[in-house]
């Protein structure tokens, strides 16, 4: 059975500065573009936590609510929230069986958090998941450590990068900044 995909979200870190870039494009299987204007992030916990996925549309909507229900439980800590977060998705019998990854950034943190329980933080402070989630990893660092663009042009350049490398990754870009 074919599903609905989105795919590339880039973030970074820096200076006290934080942003989340994310394409429009929604795939069905792997040949036809169904979306091309998705927006694949979103602002939580009242604007301090910025959040995008990568994979299956429906699943990511549930992971939000999940993540933003454990940062409400443990009261605004983000690292805490998403540990517990991928120990209940990894361990539950239905969250098990959702595709995607989130991507997630406040003032303190950025993180990438996977269903096989993974919570990684890049030592760097500049992450991308999804399809196109490796050339606008390569492109944002490219740019981050030979330019003085701010932390949201980065994200903005790094997946134009992208998308002009990927079939699943567009132009149409969402970008939010704390």
């Amino acid at each position: 059975m074919e599903r609905m995909r989105s795919t590339t979200i880039v973030a970074m870190r820096r200076d006290g500065e934080a942003a989340i870039a994310g394409d429009g494009q929604v795939t069905f299987g792997e040949h036809t573009v169904v979306k091309h204007s998705a927006r694949k992030i979103r602002r939580l916990a009242g604007g301090r936590i910025l959040a995008g996925f990568a994979g299956s549309a429906a699943d990511a909507f549930t992971l939000f609510e999940k993540f933003e229900g454990y940062v409400d439980t443990y009261h605004g800590n983000v690292m805490r929230a998403a540990v517990e977060l991928a120990k209940e998705w990894r361990s539950d019998r239905v969250l098990r069986r959702l595709e995607a990854l989130l991507l997630v950034v406040s003032a303190d943190h950025l993180l990438i958090i996977s269903g096989t329980g993974d919570v990684i933080e890049p030592d760097d402070g500049i992450a991308a998941i999804g399809s196109g989630g490796p050339y606008a990893l390569a492109a944002a660092r490219a740019l981050a450590y030979n330019t003085a663009l701010s932390v949201d042009e980065i994200c903005r350049k790094a997946l134009e990068i992208a998308a002009d490398i990927c079939i699943y990754t567009n132009r149409n870009i969402s970008l939010e900044r704390l």
